[in-house]
C-alpha cells in the first residue's frame, strides 16, 4: 500500500483515524483528529475514503483488507450459526458506558476491607452494571480496573463469560493498560 501526506487513514488495531503528515520509508506520521502525532509502521494502516470515515471506530469492520488484519475481527457466519447479532456498529454507538472499578471511586470508607472484600465489592458493581446496560440497551461498556497483580481482570473475564459479549483491551491512548471494552451483543437485549 502506497501512503502520501493528507491521506486519510484507520489505525487497524485501535479505534481512530487521522491524516497522513509524513512517510519516511516504513514509518508514517499521522496526525489524529486531536491533534496528536503518532507515528506507525505502515503495515499498522489502512487507506480509508472519506465516505468510510466511521470505519475505524468498530471492531466488526467490515473492509476486507482490515479484516484479514484485524485479530479480533468477528465472521459473519460464525455469528448467523449462533444467532447472535453484534450491535449496529455502522452508525456511532447510541452510549458508551464508563466504570471506575477502584475501590475508592466506589465506596467511602475502604480502609481496613480484606483484598476479599474488595474484590467482592468491584465484582458486584461489574455484574450490576452489566445487567443495567442490558436493561437499558447500552451496548459498549469500559470497566477501568487498573494494573495491579491481575485479580480483578481475571476474575471479571469470568464475570463476562457468563454473558453474550465480546470483550478486548480499551484503547491504551486514553486509559492505558488497565482497562477493559464490552460489547453487548444484540440478543442480550430481547
Amino acid at each position: 500500500m502506497k501512503l502520501v501526506k493528507g491521506d486519510i487513514v484507520a489505525v487497524i488495531e485501535d479505534a481512530f483515524r487521522g491524516v497522513v503528515k509524513q512517510v519516511k520509508g516504513e514509518k508514517v506520521t499521522i496526525v489524529t483528529e486531536d491533534d496528536f502525532e503518532i507515528v506507525y509502521n505502515i503495515n499498522d494502516l489502512v487507506k480509508i475514503k472519506e465516505d468510510q470515515k466511521e470505519l475505524a471506530k468498530y471492531r466488526d469492520i467490515k473492509n476486507k483488507h482490515l479484516a484479514q488484519k484485524s485479530d479480533d475481527y468477528v465472521n459473519k457466519k460464525e455469528l448467523s450459526k449462533n444467532k447472535l447479532k453484534l450491535p449496529n456498529k455502522d452508525r456511532a454507538p447510541k452510549h458508551v458506558m464508563e466504570v471506575d472499578l477502584h475501590i475508592e471511586k466506589l465506596i467511602k470508607k475502604h480502609k481496613g476491607l480484606s483484598n476479599f472484600e474488595i474484590l467482592s465489592i468491584q465484582l458486584e458493581t461489574a455484574r450490576e452494571k452489566i445487567e443495567f446496560a442490558i436493561d437499558k440497551k447500552i451496548s459498549t461498556i469500559v470497566f477501568i480496573h487498573g494494573i495491579g497483580e491481575g485479580v480483578l481482570k481475571e476474575e471479571l473475564k469470568y464475570l463476562f463469560g457468563r454473558y453474550h459479549v465480546d470483550v478486548k483491551d480499551a484503547s491504551y491512548q486514553k486509559y492505558g493498560l488497565g482497562a477493559t471494552e464490552v460489547y453487548l451483543y444484540q440478543s442480550n437485549f430481547n
